[in-house]
Order: C-alpha cells, then sequence, then structure tokens
C-alpha cells in the first residue's frame, strides 16, 4: 500500500510541474525584429520563407545555442523556420503538428 502512494505521489507531482518546465522554457524565447538579427540569419530566414508572411521571430536556447525560430504564414498555416546564429538553416515543420507532438492541444 505504500509503494501504491509513493507512485501516485510521484505521478501527482509530476503532472503538476510539466507545464510548469513548459512555461519556463517559453519563458526563455525572446521576440525580435529582423533587422536585429545577424546578416547571415535574415538572409537564411529570407530564403527560407520565400514569398510567405513572417510573423513573427524568437530567439531561444536550445542545448546551450542561440535558435532563431521564424513562424511564417503558408497558405494559411504556420511554420516555423529554425536557423542558429551563423545562419545555417536547421530545420522546417508545421507549428501545428509540432504542438501535437509536444502534447500541446490549442
Amino acid at each position: 500500500m505504500k509503494k501504491i502512494i509513493a507512485v501516485l505521489s510521484i505521478a501527482v507531482i509530476t503532472s503538476l510541474a510539466c507545464p510548469a518546465l513548459l512555461s519556463a522554457e517559453e519563458e526563455n524565447e525572446q521576440t525580435v525584429q529582423l533587422s536585429d538579427l545577424p546578416a547571415a540569419v535574415q538572409t537564411t530566414i529570407k530564403d527560407k520563407a520565400g514569398t510567405d508572411a513572417i510573423e513573427k521571430i524568437e530567439k531561444k536556447m536550445e542545448d546551450g545555442e542561440i535558435v532563431y525560430e521564424a513562424v511564417v504564414n503558408r497558405n494559411g498555416e504556420e511554420w516555423g523556420i529554425e536557423v542558429n546564429e551563423q545562419g545555417k538553416f536547421l530545420k522546417e515543420y508545421e507549428e501545428s503538428k509540432e504542438k501535437e507532438d509536444e502534447g500541446e492541444n490549442y
């Protein structure tokens, strides 16, 4: 019985802590302007966005490195484009699918 209570206690504490961890990660993001980015980052984002409207750009830390994420509107869908601070393209993904994969249902 004591083991069951301990396991349930850990499960409850973990489930309560997870949203706090996600919020802390989101707080690490800082909205920035395209004109404030290094030239190489601007070039890569513009290349990848093409004619799609850039809705916002965020600067964040991932695995100890600065990453810029541009959110673009592509045919009514939000897409994320990630670039490192040297302007190297990292990845592109559909925002709604990324949120689903992380368990965020909006």
